[in-house]
């Protein structure tokens, strides 16, 4: 286990071991005459159901004119089944998307694109009589129902839906003229990415759907090619439409049995709901966070619904566009940026439940030790660029040109879920046997130079579009970040691993980063020299943090890298500046992070942020938005090198701000608030024992630090501003400095309003 030492050690990035000191200017400050201070507990206004439903009501979407595209309209999902709602093309009336994250062909031999691809299932229509003149309808956060008018010049039809435990609901009621109509349009099965290209040679259509009645369900069967089938089934009970998708592989049947029976057995629009509702309430009290821009605010409230109607953990990893599937060249699971990039947000906000990238590399790792090639398929692993549900998508090898580092990568953000749960079955499960493989992998082509360094011959920098170089800074940080975890992980296990002296080799004698006069390059001999919407080049930087602030003699390395990055324009999408921000929230740059990331909402952007936040470049593309969240977090909240860092860059216009139970790595939980731009108090809980290290932003003057029984803390100062506190599992410690303040954790007054989302 990593010992307090280490850990100190380790808190300012190596430039220096840090020693805890005793007591000194920055001590607990207990009762002088028993030791203990007064019992503290926060008083938390966000306690009830009544003050949830009231804080998220002001940050749900509005529409007040139809939407007409997938991109303006209401979306909802659970983390499966999926729906969008706008105005249907070729009726008039509304169309309500039905799409399904497993369903997908299975044709591996013409690729990802096209052999694996999400498939489309279908979309239903509800048709008024009349012709629609206005609607009103809002999407609750709170109870993850839509709800509304729709009015025509016939009357009025009154609408509800939800999506829950793979059922889409509706409820319907119709006034005046009006009358209830749907109908369900199943949808070609075929790629998506047919907008783009010709199907590959050889490349046979799948079946014509067939259709099937039994009592009132009516179901459609998708057989596929490849083997499979898709089946859904709905049925009108009432003023109430149920329906449901399955997908099952190999058998050809089997979707037809359990959509059938689900939709038998499905509740009442009412019973539904109410599992349904209390499901999102539990769901949306595991965290807090307020902050006085109202849009940005209800953007990230936006984003949590998203995340969590898109992913649940033990389901499909996030395609592309989620369970949301529209015309799009990229119907798959890309691994070179965009699956690392949407789960992010879910570590700081404390919903470890929705991490499905974690499960679907558990279950998978026979298939990732089977795309590579076959003559390294003992020890090592990894993934091609896209991928099915499955992760089967071979990957090349180094000296080729190929894209190697994926799976490293992705293994990061396992190692994020790890460092906020410290779930010590995951790294032996998980993480520490594919990790091994992938650095293996690795391993079998590095090649000392005539420098006595080890070199990585050609390999791709996903998507800086020049030859390949050898010795690319992705492949390279990558490396040196797994090998060092490696040796964290068999350590903290009590793992005798014959391999460490290899990961031990590799570095020290791996090659630097290559860097010029303009900071980090794409790779040896290659300059980053044109414009690049990846941060590949300096993943190191972030969010490794292998080079970080905490160093000061890389300081200026890091600002000029990314100051050059952006100063090349014309590639750079929605996450080039999502990831700008966060690299100056790193440089605890509040103003110029925020600035990044509001051109990300800028409309003269060539790519912004959509009406419902939503993302599309030539299609949907789910991880920019998810990932504007975590440059918030940024913002809010660090942790990273053994340190809790708490406001480290909120931007000067947010004089308020309020954390409550945000998850960090060390799995504690940080409550924290600032007022009139000075922080008041912070609160942390350890889940798991683990050292604490916090850089708590109190500013000068004596420092509190009093455990939840009223006993002051043993606090060590590790630099100024930063210390370390003896929390034990399960506890929590009260910091603040001066009188003790109010320990209120409410939202924070708006001071730069803003309209909703959808359109209002």
């Amino acid at each position: 286990m990593t010992s307090r030492r280490t850990v100190l050690g380790s808190v300012l990035g190596g430039t220096a071991a840090a020693v805890a000191l005793p007591g000194a200017a920055e001590a607990a400050t207990p009762d002088a005459a028993s030791g203990k201070a007064a019992p503290w507990r926060l008083r938390n206004r966000m306690d009830s159901d009544g003050a949830w439903a009231g804080f998220l009501h002001g940050q749900d979407l509005l529409w007040h004119r139809l939407p007409t595209l997938w991109y303006e309209g209401p979306f909802l999902g659970d983390g499966r089944l999926g729906s969008m709602v706008y105005r249907d093309p070729d009726t008039g009336g509304v169309r309500f998307t039905v799409q399904h994250g497993e369903v997908q062909d299975h044709r591996p031999e013409f690729g990802s694109g096209w052999g694996t691809a999400r498939l489309p299932v279908g979309h239903l229509t509800l048709d008024p009589v009349g012709t629609i003149t206005a609607v009103d309808w809002r999407l609750s956060l709170w109870d993850a129902e839509l709800t509304g008018t729709i009015t025509t010049d016939k009357g009025t039809l009154t609408l509800a839906a939800l999506i829950h435990d793979g059922v889409l609901a509706a409820r319907v009621k119709a006034t005046g003229d009006e009358a209830v109509r749907w109908t369900f349009h199943p949808e070609e099965a075929v790629s998506p990415r047919k907008i783009q290209e010709a199907p590959p040679a050889g490349y046979v259509p799948n079946p014509p759907w067939t259709t099937r009645t039994t009592g009132d369900v009516e179901q459609v069967l998708q057989a596929l090619v490849g083997g499979g089938q898709t089946a859904t089934a709905h049925r009108r009970t009432g003023d109430t439409l149920l329906l449901t998708v399955a997908h099952s592989h190999p058998s050809d049947t089997r979707a037809g049995e359990l959509s059938l029976k689900k939709i038998q057995r499905a509740p009442s629009y009412t019973a539904l709901r109410s599992r349904h509702t209390g499901w999102w309430h539990a769901f949306h009290r595991k965290s807090f966070v307020s902050f006085p821009d109202q849009r940005l605010q209800s953007f990230h409230w936006i984003q949590l619904y998203k995340v969590a109607s898109a992913s649940r953990a033990g389901g499909p990893v996030m395609a592309t566009s989620g369970p949301w599937l529209e015309p799009t060249p990229w119907p798959a699971v890309w691994w070179n940026l965009n699956v690392q990039l949407e789960y992010w947000l879910i570590h700081g906000s404390n919903h470890l439940e929705l991490d499905s990238l974690v499960s679907t590399l558990r279950q998978n790792q026979e298939q990732l030790a089977a795309n590579v090639p076959a003559a390294y398929r003992s020890d090592s692993a990894g993934i091609g660029r896209s991928s099915d549900m499955f992760a089967e998508r071979a990957v090349g090898q180094p000296g080729t040109g190929a894209e190697v580092g994926d799976l490293t990568w992705a293994l990061h953000n396992a190692w994020l879920s790890y460092r906020h749960t410290m779930d010590e079955g995951l790294l032996r499960d998980t993480i520490h046997p594919l990790l091994s493989r992938a650095v293996n992998y690795y391993w079998h082509f590095l090649q000392p130079g005539d420098d006595g360094r080890l070199h990585l011959p050609s390999t791709l920098s996903p998507e800086y579009p020049v030859v390949p170089p050898r010795d690319t800074n992705y492949d390279l940080s990558l490396i040196r970040w797994g090998c060092t975890a490696l040796l964290e992980i068999t350590e903290r296990l009590g793992i005798d691993d014959p391999l460490r002296a290899r990961w031990q080799e590799i570095l020290t004698r791996l090659t630097p980063h290559p860097v010029d006069d303009n900071g980090f390059m794409i790779g040896a001999e290659t300059p980053y020299a044109q414009s690049h919407r990846h941060y590949s080049h300096l993943l190191m930087v972030y969010p490794l943090y292998l080079v970080n602030w905490d160093q000061p003699e890389q300081r200026e390395l890091i600002e000029k890298s990314v100051v050059r990055w952006h100063a090349l324009t014309g590639a750079h999408r929605g996450y080039s500046y999502t990831g700008a921000a966060s690299m100056y929230a790193m440089m605890e740059n509040g103003d110029t992070a925020l600035s990044y990331l509001k051109k990300f909402f800028d409309p003269t952007t060539r790519y912004p942020c959509r009406a419902n936040t939503h993302y599309t470049e030539a299609g949907p593309v789910i991880e920019t938005p998810l990932s504007a969240s975590q440059s918030l977090h940024d913002m809010l909240c660090q942790s990273w090198g053994g340190v809790i860092r708490v406001f480290p860059a909120v931007p000067s216009a947010w004089a308020d701000v309020t954390l409550h139970d945000f998850r960090t790595q060390g799995a504690f939980l940080v409550s924290a608030v600032r007022k009139a731009g000075v922080t008041r108090f912070v609160r942390v809980r350890s889940l798991a024992g683990e050292p604490l290290v916090i850089r708590h932003g109190l500013g000068d003057g004596r420092l509190t630090a009093v455990l939840d029984d009223g006993r002051a803390a043993r606090v060590g100062v590790v630099a100024p501003g930063t210390v370390s506190v003896d929390l034990p599992k399960g506890r929590e410690v009260l910091l603040h400095t001066g009188p003790r303040p109010d320990l209120t954790v409410a939202p924070v007054a708006v001071t730069e309003p803003g309209a909703a989302w959808g359109l209002p």
